[in-house]
């Protein structure tokens, strides 16, 4: 009655010997599953090849993909938060700070940075959600006033990549005022004809929404994009009611008249360099 014993012994490979798959070989796509090796996401820009879904990616993949060659010139990097009002929740915001810059390898929510993409001379300000959920502080928004003045002072192009939870509850009332001085700027940058550009992507919520995010010569967005101002939940639970399927997608914005249009990532850099040299005429007219 062999057929229900052991009759060989099991696994005997010692653990020393045992041979696994490396960590993050692999990408697994959060809506249709489907598995892909990590250096093929990475070709496909962070996106699914069989269903499309974007993926969340920060400044260091955004520039990769923009920049010609990589290459450009960072601007204001060493900016960091203060603590001007001696904030503490579970930790001080000091401590806080300093340990997500640690993680993160980032100063703040935004990197500004001047390059040039397919030729086209572009100042780009893009936000990193891993850094405190992307939230809009005192440095956020003086980086990127910064970086519109380097437009203004060149004569060059603004794209602007959001992609932020809102303002930054430890700066209360310094992190409001960034809504204020970076559309003041904007304005400036209207002015002088130096066209705006506004890239939407997941999630752009919150003060960002409500300042800088739209008030671009051109709002786009990335597919399945989440924007808005308060979350579908928050608004759900305020409202009482069922929220309309899609609510707050990209798709949602676009078809209500908030939005241009919708790019996919891999279509982005071509359709952002066709944009500009659309706009060109209008450069000419400021640099005259």
């Amino acid at each position: 009655m062999a057929w229900f014993k052991r009759v060989e012994k099991g696994i005997v490979t010692p653990t020393e010997q045992k041979k696994e798959t490396p960590d993050g070989l692999w990408h697994k796509c959060p809506e249709c599953k489907t598995v892909i090796s990590t250096a093929e996401h990475r070709q496909q820009l962070y996106t699914c090849p069989k269903c499309d879904h974007h993926d969340r990616i920060n400044s260091h993949e955004y520039f990769e993909i923009l920049f010609d060659g990589n290459q450009f010139q960072e601007l204001d990097e060493n900016l960091s938060s203060s603590d001007p009002l001696h904030f503490v929740d579970t930790k001080p915001y000091p401590d806080r700070i300093v340990a997500t810059q640690r993680k993160t390898n980032l100063k703040d929510a935004v990197r500004t940075a001047h390059g040039t993409m397919h030729g086209v001379d572009l100042v780009v300000a893009c936000m990193d959600f891993n850094f405190i959920g992307g939230s809009m502080g005192s440095v956020v928004g003086e980086k990127i006033a910064r970086a519109i003045d380097y437009s203004r002072a060149h004569k060059i192009p603004f794209l602007m990549i959001s992609k932020s939870g809102g303002a930054r509850m430890m700066e209360a009332g310094y992190s409001l005022m960034q809504m204020a001085k970076t559309s003041a700027k904007l304005a400036l940058l209207a002015e002088e004809k130096i066209p705006y550009i506004s890239l939407l992507t997941d999630p752009t919520t919150g003060g960002v929404t409500a300042s800088f995010a739209m008030l671009g010569d051109f709002n786009i967005s990335e597919p399945g994009a989440l924007i808005g101002f308060a979350g579908p939940r928050v608004i759900k639970e305020t409202i009482g009611k069922d929220l309309p399927k899609g609510f707050q997608s990209a798709e949602f914005v676009l078809e209500h008249g908030f939005l241009d249009f919708i790019v996919h990532r891999k279509e982005l850099k071509q359709r952002l360099a066709d944009l500009l040299n659309l706009l060109r005429p209008e450069v000419t007219v400021a640099n005259a």
